[in-house]
């Protein structure tokens, strides 16, 4: 047996070299998309100086881009080597917007980023104490499952919203329904035909069990997208005040002049730790390291669970293996962002796709960390692949994981409203962290209406609480300050 099978277990759980290395190719494609968005949205928001992200008085794209890239890179290939997991991790969506709008136009960015990386090391000290561990033993496992499937509905919306199929209303304040068909109510533009085609194939290829179904449509789709652009011109979705609805959402699939690129890492070390207590107090500090701590400690939890029993690892409690190394590495991804100036680290569902692939060891994560540092200075290469190209992916994967609906005890109201609320909250309010706070509320309160507490776990009457405190945060703020 070859040295790299022995130390990351490939045939020991039922996979090979060659799958990894594909699976770990598919994820980084799925997720490559946040070398581009994050510096969409940490990169335009001023702090309170009405500095931007960096220094300096205009957006510092290009070194955003490769700090998330370096930052992205690093921990998931920590992530494979120490934990042995399929899972990639990379600036998480939701938090970056958080910490763009909410916390640093109150503070310098440097003192912003110190707040990340405090959030870090409070999870970093709750992992080693055992008592995220504890949380995660502390959740019946039927919720488990009902946490697996809301992401997989969340995912495939993503890949949906991403590729222009599902689109907000514009005036949707003024209609019944926030969302529709394309642009008009009916699909319209070159960028949508390119995922449906992809979609298309994918389910083709996915049924007719091909060897890297998922890979070879993403390229496939690349291809097609070139072609495309070079034919049609069709152009960015947005692109200065101009706006084109039937333009690619994020990258536009050109050929590059460049095949390389020098990266800039201007962002990385950009940190005040303390800056911000003195700068809006110390209560409401510690507030805004309470909500950035909760969302990132529940989102993991989640996505772990969730490529566990897609990959099939998980034991039966539900848990994966080496769950405690994998909480390490997370936390210390969420202090790692901050360090490097591009907001809190977390786990990627969609590492899924990459499962989906047939990965089931921490090899695709050190194959997807290698492809994250190298598109630091590939950046021209990897700007090629649309999103229209890569979420197809997704799609497929949000099926895969639906699946696992039916070990859920539907006739049984103590599990099946949490479970309900679980799922359908995750995609209708697009985060993970809500959908499981919704399961975790629920569940404690049904069990306490029915008189049957008793069967709740100590620890989840004391997450339900913290949940209920982060629904009404800004109540609590308002309370305190």
């Amino acid at each position: 047996m070859p040295p790299v099978d022995r130390f990351f277990k490939i045939s020991q759980r039922g996979s090979t070299v060659g799958r990894e290395v594909r699976g770990g190719i598919v994820t980084f494609f799925t997720m490559a998309y946040i070398i581009v968005l994050n510096p969409l949205i940490l990169g335009f928001a001023k702090d309170a100086d009405g500095k931007y992200l960096g220094g300096g008085s205009a957006p510092n794209l290009a070194a955003i881009a490769a700090g998330t890239a370096l930052v992205a890179g690093v921990m998931t290939i920590l992530m494979g080597l120490v934990a042995n997991y399929p899972l990639a991790l990379a600036t998480g969506l939701g938090l970056n917007a958080f910490v763009a709008f909410s916390v640093a136009s109150q503070m310098t960015w440097a003192d912003a980023m110190g707040l990340v990386v405090i959030e870090g090391v409070v999870i970093l000290v709750l992992v080693l104490t055992g008592f995220r561990t504890a949380v995660f033993h502390a959740v019946p496992a039927q919720l488990k499952t009902a946490i697996s499937v809301g992401i997989g509905l969340f995912i495939a919306l993503i890949g949906f919203v991403d590729a222009g199929f599902v689109r907000r209303i514009p005036d949707a304040a003024n209609t019944t329904v926030p969302v529709q068909l394309g642009a008009n109510g009916f699909l319209d533009g070159w960028p949508v035909l390119v995922f449906a085609i992809g979609l298309v194939l994918v389910i083709a290829l996915y049924v007719r069990r091909v060897r890297g179904a998922i890979l070879i449509a993403i390229v496939a789709s690349t291809v097609l997208a070139i072609v495309i652009e070079a034919i049609a011109n069709v152009g960015p979705s947005v692109d200065g005040d101009k706006v084109n609805p039937n333009g690619w959402s994020l990258n536009v699939p050109r050929l590059p002049g460049d095949v390389v690129s020098l990266p800039h890492l201007d962002t990385v070390g950009h940190v005040n730790l303390l800056g911000s207590f003195s700068n809006i107090g110390v209560v409401s500090a510690v507030l805004l390291v309470f909500t950035l701590m909760l969302a990132d400690f529940f989102d993991t939890m989640g996505t772990m669970t969730a490529i566990g029993a897609e990959a099939g690892l998980l034991d039966e409690e539900g848990m994966p293996p080496g769950t405690q190394r994998i909480l390490v590495v997370d936390s210390l991804a969420a202090a790692a962002g901050g360090l490097g100036g591009v907001s809190s680290n977390t786990a990627y569902i969609e590492s899924a796709s990459g499962v989906g692939e047939g990965a089931r060891t921490g090899l695709a994560s050190v194959v997807t960390g290698v492809l994250f540092l190298l598109s630091m200075v590939f950046a021209p290469l990897v700007e090629v692949i649309p999103s229209e190209a890569a979420v197809p992916a997704l799609v497929l994967v949000g099926f895969l994981m639906m699946q696992q609906v039916g070990g859920i005890s539907w006739d049984d109201v103590d599990i099946a409203i949490p479970a309900f609320l679980t799922i359908v909250l995750m995609p209708f309010t697009y985060s993970i962290s809500v959908g499981i706070g919704a399961g975790f509320v629920s569940y404690a309160l049904i069990k306490l209406v029915r008189g049957r507490t008793a069967g709740v776990h100590p620890l989840l009457w004391v997450v339900s609480a913290l949940f209920v405190v982060y629904f009404a945060i800004d109540p609590v703020r308002q309370l305190l300050t």
